[in-house]
């Protein structure tokens, strides 16, 4: 530990006596000053023991002793020495006095004791509480490093926490928990996770204090990693701040968490190039290949339902964002899943179907759209970089082509939606008519029915009203005559009108089909 006051009145060498302040010794010394400034407090950090002779002090007014003291103790100064047998033969009473009232240690200096003698007993005692501590720090950087390679992140974990003499935990990408030593610290640690969210937006390497929670300790986060975006966060709890053994400890803990840690980045990249390979020969027709060269890398995800997912964005961002949210739900969870790159834009994943890769990926999606509802507009943008999802039905490996293509159909819809995801099945369940709302469809319906407009226009007949409620009402005369409120030999000469115009039969059930569907296309958009 570092030298206190204390430490020097016990080295027998320097024979200082304690006139003042006894309950104070304890207080770590920073370094030793000398001067006989009036007011040296400008020249002080703090934590220093200050000597003087008092040779332009009036130590014995009592009013300037109590101006003097009060800026030394002001300043952080922890303890005055004061010579005697130089300019006073003892320590005057009004500096005793009021250094006892003011709570500041006040040692008595024999003339025989030169001050350099003090100042190269604290010298010498830093020096060697520093060197413990370099020594300490190796030793535990060794510890680290045997229980890395022997028991991994946990091993490591709990060498650390012993080592600070408090908690240890280490978080993934998404901010959730992965470990902790000890146990007990799995809930302290979880309750952290906003701070490490905030400390992952920061450019690498960031750290921070934070107090913990109620006030429980002082935690230090740090993230790992050394690319743009950190690849997982370390939490340091202890009772007080760190001394420089404990630095040492974790500083070589981020160090070495960080080599599993692009270690790790590095069997990814390679998992990847194999997953596209099995991807790959799925979407070929090649389910047995596909296994084959999977292995057991993927565990059981090409033995049982699995979905596709599709996701594209022209911010990488967001789509690294998806990976880290699907891939972390499945290490939590234990389950297989593959995730494959395809360029910049695109993401492919396979995930069980009803696991917690495919739940997280839609809560992930919600809460994308949860945040576009609280914007100022209420909408997406549709820009090109908003991230689109298509989800498909539950499939097998024989099956996989068509639920890739199920899986960019929904896509596709939840890009012309305004939404983020879309599932397959939503499709099958719900109605054609939402998909009527694009752009081309709406243009092809204009032109279909504009001839029938224009006529109408003119106030030569409701040609357009008519067609409507001929095909609301399957051809049937009567009824659709009803309808309209106009004699059915009206209606017929109407419909007639219509063949004559567009140069089509209503006979033919595809020209029935286009002019219904360009009829709800025309309504949709008024």
């Amino acid at each position: 530990m570092p030298p206190t006051l204390a430490s020097l009145v016990h080295h027998s060498a320097l024979k200082l006596t304690v006139r003042a302040g006894e309950d104070h010794l304890d207080v770590p010394v920073r370094w030793v000053h000398a001067s006989e400034l009036a007011d040296p407090v400008p020249y002080m950090e703090g934590g220093e023991l200050l000597l003087i002779t008092a040779l332009k002090l009036d130590a014995e007014d009592a009013k300037a002793m109590r101006r003097y003291v009060k800026r030394l103790v002001g300043a952080g100064v922890v303890g005055l020495g004061f010579a005697v047998g130089v300019n006073y033969d003892e320590i005057p009473e009004a500096l005793v006095a009021t250094a006892q009232e003011e709570g500041l240690p006040l040692l008595e200096v024999p003339r025989r004791t030169p001050f350099i003698a003090i100042s190269k007993a604290v010298s010498a005692a830093i020096a060697a509480d520093q060197y413990r501590s370099v020594t300490a720090g190796f030793a535990a950087q060794r510890e680290l490093t045997r229980q890395a390679l022997t028991d991994g992140p946990e091993g490591l974990l709990t060498a650390l926490a012993a080592q600070v003499d408090g908690w240890a935990a280490l978080y993934d990408a998404s901010g959730a928990v992965v470990a902790t030593a000890p146990e007990w610290a799995g809930r302290r640690a979880a309750r952290l996770t906003a701070d490490v969210e905030r400390l992952r937006d920061r450019p690498a390497p960031a750290s921070s204090v934070v107090g913990g929670p109620d006030n429980e300790d002082r935690v230090e986060l740090h993230t790992l990693g050394t690319g743009r975006r950190p690849r997982a966060a370390l939490a340091v709890g202890t009772a007080a701040a760190l001394g420089t053994a404990e630095r040492y400890a974790v500083h070589s803990a981020i160090a070495l968490l960080t080599l599993t840690t692009e270690r790790s980045r590095s069997l990814q990249a390679a998992q990847e190039r194999i997953g596209a390979a099995v991807l790959r020969m799925l979407l070929a027709g090649q389910p047995d290949h596909a296994r084959a060269v999977a292995g057991d890398l993927f565990g059981g995800l090409l033995d049982a339902p699995f979905r596709i997912v599709v996701g594209e964005s022209a911010d990488g961002a967001a789509l690294d964002a998806l990976a880290e949210v699907v891939e972390s739900a499945a290490a939590r969870s234990g389950e297989a899943v593959l995730v494959v790159p395809e360029g910049p834009e695109r993401l492919v994943v396979l995930a069980v179907d009803d696991g917690a890769a495919v739940e997280a990926c839609a809560e992930h999606a919600a809460t994308l759209e949860a945040e576009c509802a609280t914007s100022a507009t209420g909408e997406r943008t549709g820009d090109e970089d908003d991230l689109v999802v298509g989800l498909s039905a539950p499939a097998g490996p024989i099956a996989a082509a068509a639920a890739y293509k199920q899986a960019e159909q929904a896509l596709s819809v939840a890009r012309r939606r305004g939404r983020v995801l879309v599932e397959h099945e939503q499709l099958a369940a719900g109605s054609v008519l939402p998909l009527l709302a694009d752009d081309a469809v709406r243009a092809f319906a204009d032109g279909l029915l504009r001839p029938l407009s224009e006529h109408d226009a003119t106030g030569r007949g409701d040609l357009v009203a008519s067609l409507r409620a001929w095909l609301s009402r399957h051809g049937q005369w009567d009824a659709a005559a009803a309808d309209l409120g106009v004699h059915r030999h009206t209606l017929r000469y109407r419909m007639r009108r219509v063949e004559e115009i567009l140069g089509r039969s209503l006979d033919d059930p595809d020209v029935r089909m286009e002019l219904w569907l360009a009829l709800k296309a025309t309504a949709a958009s008024e």
